[in-house]
């Protein structure tokens, strides 16, 4: 795979990051350039990663609570590397645990964490039409209209879909959807966008239309310029050569296959073709964004994304695909995970259009972020959280 991509950066000889000479993959990403914001940002979600998990298991308990002798003997799975204890105690605005070491101890959600997860269910509920169109969206990306439904089960909440999408969305919904088995692997399943498939625009095109709006006298060229451009935001402090600045200008200039006009080698036209290679690498990017651009806080873990490779039709590894564009997107490694972001969706570590759904995980955030503050156990720091809350 590396190879074609390689061979793929040669026939574009469009180096569009500027360390792509390094050759290994942890070489590659340890050159990437760095973006201060959001990596604070991630400091705050590796951390609210893990919460989350803890929450879920707590709200499926019948009770809303659960010993935590049990969230002990799932430390390990929940990657809680100093133990279950420690981690509770350390959120005290999250999680409440009552009793004493001689009894049963019993971990609950507090009354502002169980508060936050009613808004979230709430939000989601609310846009159930909207998670039919990201569903539909996903689906036409697809040249099958087809994906496994364990990939969209590892990112439903990046949909914002209901947790209960599987009977809420896809089964309330059989004139759009459809699930059949998977002949490749038993005992799984295919979701399918059945019926007619609808006319859809990417959502790139809205900066490039806002962008044409800005020039009162558009001239060809600069009608050129915009009709297959991207969004460029590079990190602070990346340096950018003439050299490479013109290769961006040209790849900017460069017809491709819209997300939603097909895919595979037929969409770039003329099969192996340098040219066709080329429509294909920037399709490819063209679905990452869209991709993006469809979860709720314009963002993925790497590795999520990548149960839907294939079936999007993307034959380069999707990980060097984000450290290729560094102006469009940004790849994150902390909590050893590779996360990556839609740039131009943030703006100092916030989105530019939020959403409810956004609204209620930046107030979980929040509640990560305060730690012990303003907590009995941390009384003298009451001032401290106030002003952390009015900073967040």
């Amino acid at each position: 795979m590396r190879a074609l991509v390689r061979r793929l950066a040669a026939a574009a000889a469009l180096p569009l990051s500027p360390r792509r000479c390094k050759t290994t993959s942890a070489q590659y990403v340890a050159a990437r350039a760095m973006d201060a914001t959001f990596e604070k940002l991630m400091d705050g979600y590796k951390n609210l990663l893990k919460v989350t998990a803890v929450q879920d298991l707590v709200l499926a308990s019948p009770s809303g609570a659960l010993p935590l002798s049990f969230l002990s003997s799932a430390a390990q799975k929940l990657h809680l590397n100093r133990g279950a204890p420690y981690f509770v105690r350390r959120y005290p605005h999250i999680f409440s645990v009552s009793g004493d070491a001689a009894t049963e101890q019993i971990v609950r959600l507090t009354e502002a964490a169980a508060e936050i997860s009613r808004q979230e269910s709430l939000a989601a509920a609310d846009a159930a039409a909207l998670a039919v169109e990201r569903l539909v969206r996903l689906l036409s990306m697809s040249p099958s209209r087809t994906v496994p439904l364990r990939a969209v089960f590892k990112v439903w909440r990046e949909l914002g879909l209901p947790d209960d999408f599987e009977d809420s969305v896809i089964s309330r919904n059989p004139r759009v959807f459809s699930l059949r088995d998977n002949p490749r692997e038993p005992n799984t399943h295919l979701l399918q966008l059945v019926g007619e498939v609808p006319t859809l625009t990417p959502a790139v095109e809205r900066w490039r239309n806002q962008e044409l709006a800005k020039k009162v006298k558009k001239t060809e060229e600069e009608d050129e310029e915009i009709r297959y451009a991207f969004k460029q935001e590079f990190p602070p402090g990346m340096k950018l050569q003439k050299n490479f600045r013109a290769a961006v200008k040209e790849w900017q200039r460069l017809p491709y296959p819209g997300p939603y006009d097909g895919g595979g080698v037929a969409a770039g036209g003329g099969g192996r073709t340098k040219a066709a290679l080329r429509r294909l690498e920037k399709r490819a990017v063209g679905i990452a964004h869209e991709f993006l651009d469809l979860t709720v806080e314009k963002m993925v873990e790497v590795e999520k994304m990548s149960q839907f490779r294939k079936w999007l039709a993307i034959e380069l590894n999707i990980r060097d695909l984000f450290l290729d564009h560094p102006g469009i997107f940004y790849l994150s490694t902390k909590g050893k995970k590779h996360t990556v972001f839609l740039r131009e969706a943030y703006d100092r570590g916030r989105l530019v259009n939020p959403n409810p759904l956004y609204d209620a995980r930046r107030n979980l955030l929040h509640l990560v972020l305060l730690g012990k503050r303003g907590s009995a156990d941390s009384a003298g720091e009451v001032g401290g959280a106030a002003a952390a809350a009015e900073r967040e």
